[in-house]
Order: structure tokens, then C-alpha cells, then sequence
């Protein structure tokens, strides 16, 4: 049932009556989640359970093996925004930003308009000290860092099939796949991703946690099974963009770790360090294992929105960013309402059916960065949904997010 808004004003007076500062509002499935145990972490195998998510997916770089991705240089400020209200529609009926995180599982929402803050939420016991993982936002830094390979010269050319930077691919499906190709997800090798712990994405995560070094690499060359031509089409598959950190680590002889901090995390102006999660052979899961405050998120969302340009200094080439953004510089199946049924595809960024460029980095479980540049607009979420897709879950955010926009006088046309 939606809560009124004169009915959140009453059980704030109560509670400041009473002596107890603010309301604590039930949170979605808190008991299921560990509220009685201070939201538990759990292990590597135990961290996608219920009980252990929230205090797993906000320390995982503290589980897993980890690689610190140093902050540096000066902060890029967050300001302080002016009060605004936002509304949105879903399934028939009106809802504000409260109603919002009452019927989903967030544990943390910002949103940014021009680099100011217009709402900053945490959840579940979290704050902005927190370490969120990000799933498959990570795919799209991954995408950012090939973008300043290329401006570099570290990367020759998109058209560059992989195996000319990890020999252990030659002849394989992927080592032949070009660099362009991986980023669209669509070298066209059969590689299944249903997240049913059976499946290929299974197989690489157990290759990554608990094989032999050399392990993974020896995995990805064994896919040589096509289900289409190489290019055709996007075929989700995160062993792409994992191919695409082998070749960005080869190509520039440092680690992601490294890379990101020097190229990007630190010229983005991080408040705090970040961190990936790293496999046995010590290489970082540029798939999605990626770790980061909420108000980092936002400030990566800022450099989009600013087409990679930060307190005057251009950190992301605006062509490339136009070239992995622009649903008009898509082959026509890539673009949305094409690719899937709603979004398109870029370079590893999810792509809106809207006039104005929009754009999105999307993760399992209901991680997400929003961005529409011509309105300055970001919204970033960390949660912990109960199912890796969440369809309604997902239904509701992409409600939100249209909501946010035409509440911040942001552009919604298709």
C-alpha cells in the first residue's frame, strides 16, 4: 500500500516525540536479509544467500581477493542541491522517492542533476563509507578503459582481433573475435548466461574462485562453438568483456588495477579508493567485479554526463563516448527496440529508445547508473534484489528513472 505523505509526517512527529529521532520504517524483507544479526557478511560461496547479501554485496572486495584501485589528485565535489520533489508512475498509480524505497530493496539511491545532490539514500543499515559491488556496471568501465587505450595508442585499432594481444586465444572463438566486436557482445561464440549455477557463467565464475592459474584463460580459448556470424547481433555473455581485460592488461603490461586508477579513478577526482575482486591467476573480473562508494558511482556517472570530461580535463575521448552512447552510431541491431525488445546495445552500455541521448550501466541484482547528458541527470542505485534479473524489480527503476527525469526537467520523448 502506498504511504502518504501526511502519514510519514505523523510517525516523524511521534517518534521525535517519543525521543527516537527519526522513523525506522520497515525495510523490504529485512528479516530474511539478517536485520536481527546486523546484516551479516558471508563467504565466496555463502554471499549470494539471502541472509548474507546485503552485508556481503557492500564488502565483497573484503571477502573475495581484491586489488585496491588507489584514489589521487583533488576530490570532484558533490554539491548540495536544492529540495525537489520526485514523482513517478507504475502500474497505474502515482509514487514518490519514498513509496519507492519502501517496495524495493535498495541500499543505496543517489540522484544528480549538474553534479549537484538531489537525493542521497541508504538502506539496510549501509552509509557512504560502503563499498558497493557493482555486478555488471563494471562491463562498462571496462568499456571506459579501452576507450583511453585507444586515444593512447596502448590499443592499434577496434578492428583488432584479440588473439594479436593474448596469445593463449589464438585459434579460439574469442582470440579471433576483434576488439569492436567483444565490446557489443557479439563475437558470436555460444556461451550461456541463465545464472542457474549450471550454466557457462557458472563454470567461469568457479574458473575465477577456485582453478589452477591460467585457469580462466584456458577456459575462455575452449569456447569454439558458434551460434551466429561474428558481429551479427548482441549475445549477452560476460566472457567478453573478461576477454577485453586480458587484452587491455597484455596491451598495456599493467594490471586493470592499475589502469583504472591511473586513467581513471584518479582523474575522475574518487573521494575513496576502490577495488576489484581478482581471480586465482590474479587477473581483475572487468565482467563484473567492480567496487565502489555510491557517491564514486555518481561521480563516474558525472563524467558521462559531461561526455568524459572533468573540471576541464578530458579523461574519455567524446567520440568514443558518442560511439559507445549514441543509439544513431549503432549498426541498425544494435540499436534499441532492436537489440532487445526495449533497450539497445553500445560498447557495453545499455542504450534508451528516447530522443536525447540516454544511457545506462546495468548489474544483477539492481545495480545501476542512468545518465542523460543533455540534462545533466544521474541516478545511481546499489541493491540486493532477490532474483539476478528481477523483471518487476527492473520495471519499477526504469519507472523511477522516467520519473526523475521529468521531475528534474530532464527529457523523456522516444
Amino acid at each position: 500500500m502506498k504511504t502518504t505523505a501526511p502519514t510519514r509526517v505523523a510517525v516523524l512527529l511521534v517518534c521525535v516525540f517519543l525521543g527516537q529521532g527519526v522513523p525506522l520504517f520497515a525495510e523490504p524483507d529485512e528479516a530474511a536479509l539478517g536485520k536481527a544479526m546486523g546484516y551479516p557478511r558471508g563467504t565466496a560461496t555463502t554471499m549470494f544467500t539471502e541472509l548474507f547479501k546485503v552485508g556481503s554485496f557492500s564488502a565483497a572486495d573484503k571477502i573475495l581477493p581484491s586489488r585496491v584501485v588507489p584514489r589521487s589528485g583533488p576530490v570532484t565535489p558533490l554539491t548540495n542541491g536544492a529540495p525537489a520533489t520526485i514523482g513517478y508512475r507504475y502500474q497505474n498509480a502515482r509514487y514518490d522517492l519514498a513509496d519507492y524505497l519502501e517496495h524495493q530493496r535498495a541500499t543505496g539511491l543517489l540522484i544528480l542533476k549538474d553534479g549537484a545532490i538531489i537525493a542521497e539514500r541508504y538502506r539496510y543499515g549501509r552509509s557512504e563509507r560502503d563499498h558497493f559491488l557493482s555486478f555488471s556496471v563494471a562491463k562498462s568501465i571496462t568499456s571506459l578503459l579501452v576507450g583511453i587505450a585507444l586515444e593512447k595508442g596502448v590499443l592499434a585499432s577496434l578492428d583488432d582481433p584479440a588473439e594479436k594481444y593474448v596469445a593463449e586465444l589464438k585459434g579460439s572463438g574469442y582470440g579471433r573475435a576483434t576488439v569492436r566486436q567483444l565490446l557489443r557482445m557479439s563475437s558470436g561464440v555460444k556461451f550461456t548466461e541463465e545464472y542457474t549455477g549450471r550454466d557457462d557463467i557458472a563454470r567461469l565464475g568457479r574458473a575465477e574462485r577456485g582453478g589452477e592459474p591460467g585457469a580462466v584463460l584456458q577456459l575462455l580459448a575452449s569456447f569454439t562453438e558458434r551460434a551466429y556470424p561474428a558481429g551479427e547481433k548482441l549475445g549477452y555473455a560476460s566472457s567478453e568483456p573478461m576477454v577485453l581485460g586480458y587484452v587491455l592488461a597484455r596491451a598495456a603490461r599493467k594490471n586493470i588495477g592499475e589502469l583504472t586508477s591511473e586513467w581513471l579513478w584518479g582523474p575522475l577526482g574518487a573521494e575513496a579508493d576502490a577495488a576489484w575482486n581478482i581471480s586465482t591467476d590474479g587477473q581483475e573480473g572487468t565482467h563484473g567485479r567492480f567496487n565502489a562508494t555510491l557517491r564514486d558511482y555518481g561521480r563516474l556517472g558525472l563524467l558521462l554526463a559531461r561526455d568524459g570530461n572533468i573540471g576541464g580535463r578530458q579523461i574519455v575521448s567524446k567520440e568514443y563516448l558518442l560511439d559507445a552512447t549514441d543509439p544513431a552510431r549503432q549498426p541498425p541491431a544494435f540499436r534499441p527496440r532492436t537489440a532487445t525488445p526495449y533497450h539497445g546495445y553500445g560498447y557495453l552500455f545499455w542504450l534508451f529508445p528516447m530522443r536525447h541521448r540516454t544511457f545506462a550501466m546495468l548489474g544483477i541484482y539492481g545495480q545501476s547508473v542512468f545518465v542523460q547528458p543533455d540534462s545533466g541527470i544521474v541516478m545511481v542505485q546499489t541493491s540486493v534484489n532477490q532474483d539476478p534479473r528481477g523483471t518487476q524489480a527492473r520495471a519499477e527503476r526504469d519507472a523511477l528513472w522516467r520519473g526523475v527525469l521529468e521531475s528534474l526537467g530532464g527529457h523523456v520523448e522516444p
